[in-house]
């Protein structure tokens, strides 16, 4: 049965269309986004974008040989930066003019992702403020591992939303 219902969550779209219909969602789970497979070419041109080449992102032989986990590894903030994707997989927002990432809040790394692993999200909503019109809402996000039991990653996200 359990599996059966994280497939519909999976397959359906949380549609928010206004501060007071996100309201309703506090302190539950949102939803739960499809996979998405981190490879080599990606770990690659993130290092490329960030100038950060250290060879347990880049260099496979090497990693290997000498690497704790005989293979390459995602750079954190490349799974940090995969998360608006993941959010969008969860969440649709209707009557938006613009959607701001806040901050991030107590982030921890759990557990390094190698090269060919496979991300999710699970998203719950922690709180949702109004300030003078502008929606701010924060998520507790789990990045999971496909075949982990640790996850990649915990977070709070922080989003502000313009509604029309």
């Amino acid at each position: 049965m359990a599996d059966f219902f994280t497939k519909y969550i999976i397959m359906s779209k949380l549609i928010i269309g206004s501060f007071e219909e996100f309201e309703q969602y506090v302190g539950q789970e949102l939803g739960v986004s499809d996979y998405i497979k981190i490879t080599q070419e990606q770990i690659n041109m993130f290092a490329d974008a960030t100038l950060d080449h250290q060879w347990i992102h880049t260099n496979p032989e090497r990693a290997k040989i000498e690497s704790p986990f005989k293979n390459t590894i995602a750079h954190g903030f490349l799974t940090v930066s995969v998360m608006p994707h993941l959010w969008e997989q969860i969440t649709e927002f209707k009557n938006v003019k613009m959607m701001v990432n806040y901050g991030i809040e107590k982030l921890k790394f759990n557990q390094a992702v190698l090269v060919d692993s496979e991300l999710r999200m699970k998203a719950k909503l922690v709180s949702v403020k109004n300030l003078r019109g502008i929606t701010k809402a924060e998520l507790n996000i789990i990045l999971e591992i496909k075949n982990q039991q640790k996850p990649a990653l915990e977070a709070n996200l922080i989003f502000l939303y313009h509604f029309e």
